[in-house]
């Protein structure tokens, strides 16, 4: 993100992506909605054989009471940063609620999270960014049929074509494709019609087939992403089968890292003036507010529910992690669609400031979720060389006793390993490899 700042119209202008095509903000949503349908498709890949069933009563938790209080708070916090109604704050607030799989993927991949984030905790955010974000539909839509038909009208609206045909629809068809496709694909692995390059390359093609689809129907294709992949590895076949090659990953690598360049450079830094009520002091006090009160304090409430979330560590981890990124950026820019295709009178300036807030919200995010896990990286590390000091000095003045160092936040004692302390200190320092 900050390579696409420099080499932007902010800093060097070396490109200017606004020249690149005719309707930017389409060519922004189409972008992302690849890039999401591929995430998810890979998220629903990854988790373990019939993970959603299993794990019901978390899912449940995170996606319906945490979910919805993520989309008031955002909304609330936006509503008196910026003074708008309450109606066209939760359309706003709706596009930040969800947690973003793309970089929610980047969070929980990695040395750091294999080291220090149990294994059932991945699995249970990575499920919950996958389906969290197919679901931010129905606060959007829930908003935007209340400003555009009011009262009744538009929960009825709503039920019929959020729920039945958007949501439940796009379920339906993520299912049946992702069984479907896992049933022709093992035909075809077992047959050797296919070769290796073009199984692993499946899953993708089945995620670009459904967004096409889905797209004609005018349905969820980003929930129907998820439900596919889960669909497509039900039986945790094509996920052994394809687990250590690690193609789908660096696909969807590449995806995600040009989208932050790209985003970078399309930032819209000049809406951020006093004119349209997006004065930079207002934007900082949104993002900041919305960083640390959109999530944290409703899964640290409510963990307890969650069966896959054990202790409040856990839940300190979860409720922290919940970056806000590409999804924002693709329902900020429905949000603005739908309001000029229907001409909604009542939906005030939500058109013209959604995507600027939106915008904020995710560069504050990268940021702050980016350095969050170097920061800590860097404190454990300072801490074990402290620690190490200090167990060198104590074996000095005791050598009787047996030495002791720090190992992430656990005591370990060197003689159980059998392994000296000037050698397991060189280890560290990396002059001499030694296996523990």
């Amino acid at each position: 993100m900050l390579y696409g700042i420099a080499i932007g119209p902010l800093a060097l202008n070396w490109i200017d992506p606004s020249d690149w095509s005719s309707n930017q903000m389409q060519f922004i949503q189409e972008y992302s909605r690849y890039c999401l349908a591929i995430e998810l498709m890979v998220a629903g890949i990854t988790l373990p054989k019939k993970y959603l069933f299993k794990e019901w009563q978390s899912m449940v938790m995170l996606l319906l009471p945490v979910m919805t209080l993520m989309w008031l708070v955002s909304a609330a916090i936006i509503k008196f940063t910026f003074g708008l109604p309450f109606l066209q704050a939760l359309a706003i607030g709706a596009c930040v609620a969800p947690t973003d799989p793309v970089l929610a993927n980047a969070i929980l991949k990695g040395m750091f999270a294999e080291t220090h984030v149990p294994l059932r905790l991945r699995n249970i955010l990575t499920a919950e960014s996958g389906a969290n974000d197919g679901l931010g539909y129905p606060f959007l839509f829930l908003a935007l049929f209340l400003m555009r038909l009011g009262g009744g009208n538009a929960i009825g609206a709503w039920f019929y074509v959020t729920w039945v045909y958007q949501i439940l629809l796009s379920v339906v068809i993520g299912a049946v494709a992702g069984y479907v496709g896992r049933k022709v694909l093992k035909y075809a692995k077992n047959t050797g019609w296919i070769e290796d390059e073009l199984f692993l390359l499946s899953a993708i093609s089945l995620a670009l087939l459904l967004v096409g689809l889905c797209t004609i129907l005018g349905t969820d294709d980003i929930l129907c992403c998820f439900v596919a992949g889960n669909s497509f590895t039900w039986d945790d076949w094509y996920r052994v089968e394809s687990e250590d090659t690690w193609l789908q990953q660096t696909i969807n690598d590449i995806l995600s890292m040009t989208f932050f360049m790209y985003f970078g450079a399309t930032i819209p830094w000049a809406e951020y003036t006093s004119a349209n009520s997006l004065s930079p002091w207002r934007i900082s006090v949104a993002v900041v507010l919305i960083i640390i009160f959109r999530r944290l304090p409703a899964i640290m409430a409510l963990y307890r529910l969650a069966p896959a979330i054990n202790n409040w560590k856990e839940a300190l981890f979860a409720g922290w992690f919940g970056p806000i990124g590409v999804s924002a950026i693709f329902y900020a820019i429905e949000t603005i669609k739908q309001i000029k295709e229907h001409d909604d009178s009542n939906s005030g300036i939500v058109a013209k400031i959604v995507y600027p807030i939106v915008c904020a919200v995710v560069f504050g995010s990268v940021i702050v979720h980016g350095i969050t896990i170097p920061v800590v990286l860097m404190g454990k590390h300072i801490k074990t060389t402290i620690s190490l000091n200090l167990g060198a000095n104590h074996s000095q003045d005791k050598p009787e006793m047996p030495s002791t160092t720090y190992i992430g936040t656990d005591f370990m004692t060197l003689q159980e390993l059998d392994v000296p302390v000037d050698a397991y200190t060189h280890a560290l320092s990396g002059a001499h490899p030694v296996n523990i």
